[in-house]
């Protein structure tokens, strides 16, 4: 079963139905036993990092959520449930993340020129910087739906992809078991619909 968190934060009836329509069970859960004994997690969200951050603390899914990725459950966390994985985000203020993967959240603006809009809405092609299996399906180029203002910075180490909007902007990670895009697989069409069946079908993921 593939569990998807419900923290008062998420796209998740879209998610829901996107791993219906390939196929794979998911269930939309706010209780952390199911997150615990999920076979694959997705952490959804949208919104302020600091006010998400709260919520997932609130509940105990933080603690379910860390303590599933510890035990080799693989993680998915999409957009603002991405940027939940980092040591800290700097959305309206200074806030403490899961500390699952190393790096920071931080505005975009000193990156994106004053001309381009935020928050990036739209379509942008992923380039890869390195192989992984998320991403078996697609290939770089692909285009995929953004909806951000602020993005992952010091992640070299586990960087998966990037985009360009205005500059280079982190678009996906991945760290043994757990992995995040910075997009909405579930709003990007055919091509998010191969990254959601590439996250359910797989079970060997790079150490």
């Amino acid at each position: 079963m593939i569990a998807i968190v419900d923290y008062g934060v998420g796209n998740l009836f879209s998610l829901l139905c996107s791993f219906k329509y390939i196929g794979y069970d998911a269930e939309v859960t706010g209780d952390p036993d199911r997150v615990l004994s999920a076979d694959k997690i997705v952490l959804p969200g949208v919104g302020a990092f600091g006010d998400a951050a709260d919520k997932l603390h609130k509940n105990g899914l933080d603690k379910a959520v860390c303590g599933a990725a510890s035990k080799g459950i693989p993680l998915l966390g999409i957009c603002l449930g991405m940027q939940l994985l980092f040591d800290w985000g700097e959305e309206f203020g200074l806030h403490k993340g899961l500390g699952l993967i190393p790096g920071r959240v931080v505005s975009m603006r000193p990156v994106v020129p004053i001309g381009l809009k935020l928050p990036q809405i739209g379509w942008n092609g992923l380039h890869f910087v390195a192989a992984h299996p998320l991403f078996k399906y697609v290939r770089g180029g692909d285009q995929v739906y953004f909806v951000h203002s602020f993005h992952a910075a010091d992640c070299e180490e586990n960087l998966l992809a990037t985009t360009e909007y205005g500059g280079i902007i982190t678009a996906a990670v991945g760290k043994a078991n757990v992995m995040g895009c910075q997009f909405h697989p579930e709003k990007s069409g055919k091509v998010g619909l191969k990254i959601l069946k590439a996250f359910a079908e797989t079970e060997d993921w790079p150490c």
